[in-house]
């Protein structure tokens, strides 16, 4: 027969297994939730492929961040900052509780200036073909959303973006709702490949759940089309985004896998206006 004694020994030890799975369990979501950007096909070995964007949704329907970690080159020595210090101020705490209305005309022509610490960066928008994102980011940028924020991950391998939008800084904010996808079929997305140059939204890895976190494309990077391209950089935007990259980046932060960028990038404040 079991004394009493010996079933406490074993419920207390039943309960210390549960502590720790759930401890084990808590760590491996905080791993996966906090990577970026898509599943890299074919060009890193298996374990590294794939990574997600940034994005949103957790249980309660708010932002949270999902994906596998991000491949990053070796580390090296840091080099010189070329970006200049941000411009005073801070980034606004804000929450919405839905998608705003739509308030743009969808026949007409928007661009996205990002003012950083390393210069303006112009990003004609996509309105016909990406209402939402572009009404989306018409009204954060109004509200002062994405000022004072910073570009929080610079990927150097397997793919090569620039991403922002939290202004968290973490990977892990958003607006509070998230977008439906669109133009998933845009002519320039050819064989799995976001060309340089793109704009394009971050997203958890399950459709319709960007919010305000977007990515810039440095140079050509294989992913599935699962990301709304809603932009594109202009020339003189390239040059800045160029300027970011050969910087490089940081290595990964063990808590949230973020490789930032090596450079200071901070939108001072960020517009978006018919062109």
């Amino acid at each position: 027969m079991v004394t009493q004694e010996q079933r406490r020994r074993q419920l207390a030890r039943e309960k210390f297994l549960r502590q720790q799975q759930r401890r084990t369990e808590a760590r491996r979501k905080a791993r996966v939730r906090n990577s970026v950007i898509a599943s890299v096909l074919g060009v890193v070995v298996i374990g590294s492929v794939a990574l997600y964007t940034t994005g949103v949704l957790r249980s309660d329907g708010k932002d949270d961040v999902s994906a596998r970690p991000t491949p990053s080159a070796p580390a090296t020595s840091k080099a010189p900052d070329p970006c200049a210090k941000p411009a005073a101020g801070a980034v606004k705490k804000l929450k919405f509780a839905k998608e705003p209305a739509m308030a743009i005309d969808t026949s007409a022509k928007y661009t996205m200036k990002l003012a950083t610490t390393c210069g303006e960066i112009d990003l004609p928008l996509k309105t016909a073909a990406a209402p939402h994102t572009v009404n989306s980011f018409a009204f954060l940028a109004g509200k002062g959303y994405f000022d004072h924020s910073k570009c929080h991950r610079l990927t150097t391998a397997g793919i090569y973006v620039l991403q922002c939008g939290d202004p968290t800084g973490t990977g892990m904010g958003g607006p509070g709702y998230t977008l439906p996808d669109e133009n998933l079929k845009d002519r320039s997305l050819k064989a799995n490949v976001y060309p340089a140059g793109t704009v394009a939204m971050a997203n958890t890895g399950k459709p319709h759940t960007g919010g305000s976190q977007f990515f810039l494309v440095y140079q050509d990077s294989q992913l599935p089309p699962s990301y709304t391209p809603f932009g594109t950089v202009s020339a003189s935007g390239m040059k800045v985004l160029k300027k970011i990259a050969a910087a490089g980046a940081q290595p990964a932060d063990p808590t949230t896998q973020n490789t930032a960028p090596n450079a200071t990038v901070v939108i001072n404040s960020a517009t978006v206006a018919k062109s």
